[in-house]
């Protein structure tokens, strides 16, 4: 069976356009680089080298994805053991 096809309304387009977007986190790359996602039109953005926010594209997909790994790992590095 077949998956209906989702068809994006014009209202979260024109809602978007008349107040503005509403962004959310979604995903915490490092402590100053975040996704964010629009919650009426789904905008994805991430913040840029400068801090801005810029298109997340799959090119930015890639490099958070491994700037997140080597955050992570440098975090786990500097963790201080208990014994």
């Amino acid at each position: 069976m077949e998956k209906p096809i989702k068809k994006k309304g014009v209202f979260p387009k024109m809602y978007c356009s008349l107040f503005g977007h509403n962004y959310e986190i979604t995903k915490q790359v490092t402590h100053h680089v975040k996704e964010y996602k629009c919650k009426h039109c789904n905008r994805e953005l991430t913040t840029y080298s400068n801090g801005n926010l810029i298109e997340l594209t799959p090119k930015f997909k890639e490099i958070n994805s491994i700037l997140n790994r080597i955050h992570s790992s440098k975090q786990a590095r500097q963790k201080p053991s208990l014994f």
